[in-house]
């Protein structure tokens, strides 16, 4: 459910680079389209997923933290060592052997 939302408005409000949904936490690396902003994009995917895992968990109340954590990638190298960490997060966290074995991230090539 939280990556059909993450790739739901991608070209269209953003181009997605890559993403890892962790059990605690989500990674992304995003470039906004022109007339959207990044606290704009972040609300919209909160607010539609806490809504949806609330209802199926048959529950109410906050699901995510009030706010975010982002970083500006300044350069290429940036950008690769942003992808490269998302990539292995699931690895470092010890749930899987190798990036390609965890079934809830994405990260694009160049």
């Amino acid at each position: 459910m939280t990556q059909s939302a993450l790739r739901h408005f991608d070209r269209l409000r953003y181009q997605l680079h890559g993403w890892v949904v962790m059990p605690n936490h989500v990674h992304s690396l995003f470039t906004p389209v022109d007339g959207y902003s990044l606290s704009s994009i972040l609300q919209s995917w909160k607010s539609f997923t806490a809504n949806r895992a609330n209802a199926e968990l048959k529950r109410a109340g906050a699901f995510w933290q009030d706010d975010y954590f982002d970083r500006y990638v300044r350069d290429y190298e940036q950008f690769d060592q942003t992808l490269w960490y998302i990539a292995h997060n699931p690895v470092s966290a010890g749930l899987c052997s190798a990036p390609s074995d965890w079934p809830y991230s994405h990260v694009s090539a160049k």
